[in-house]
């Protein structure tokens, strides 16, 4: 049997040189939060809860988080001490996740962890190309790549900015 020869790439594979990246950013990420005892996920809850009263489902589509992850990172937090769940203000009907103190203090501890692996994946890049990067890959993120294309099982998709 004979070897065939596969066909000759006319395109670089942007699947694989996204795909590949952005896993080991998360890599990377989960690593630098674990040292302060966060996951991702509960870095997106604590930021994203803090700037105003959202309820736990919000919170979810913020992070594109389904149901269970949402109860089982939330719980993770109230266990913590980060976040507790709370009547709203503005519909007694609806719970909202309130940061406590010590919350807002690991959020703001967690936010500078970010920032710091964000700075080191971008410190790869020449200087002069960073802001050009961000501007076109936001262009994509926003754009052509902004909605997934429907299909039999939806494939899962990548976390929101936190």
């Amino acid at each position: 049997m004979t070897a065939m020869t596969p066909p000759t790439r006319t395109q670089p594979d942007l699947s694989y040189l996204l795909d590949h990246t952005s896993h080991v950013l998360r890599t990377q990420m989960a690593e630098a939060l674990a040292e302060i005892g966060l996951t991702a996920r509960m870095h997106c809850v604590l930021v994203h809860a803090l700037g105003e009263e959202r309820t736990q489902s919000q919170l979810a589509e913020i992070g594109d988080m389904d149901k269970t992850t949402m109860v089982v990172t939330v719980d993770a937090l109230e266990k913590a001490g980060l976040a507790e769940r709370r009547p709203s203000s503005t519909d007694r009907r609806a719970r909202i996740i309130a940061v406590t103190e010590e919350g807002a203090r690991m959020a703001e501890r967690s936010r500078r962890i970010v920032d710091e692996v964000h700075e080191k994946a971008l410190g790869a890049l020449p200087e002069d190309d960073r802001a050009t990067f961000l501007r076109l890959l936001d262009h994509l993120a926003t754009g052509h790549l902004s909605t997934p294309a429907p299909g039999p099982a939806p494939a899962r998709r990548a976390r929101q900015r936190a």
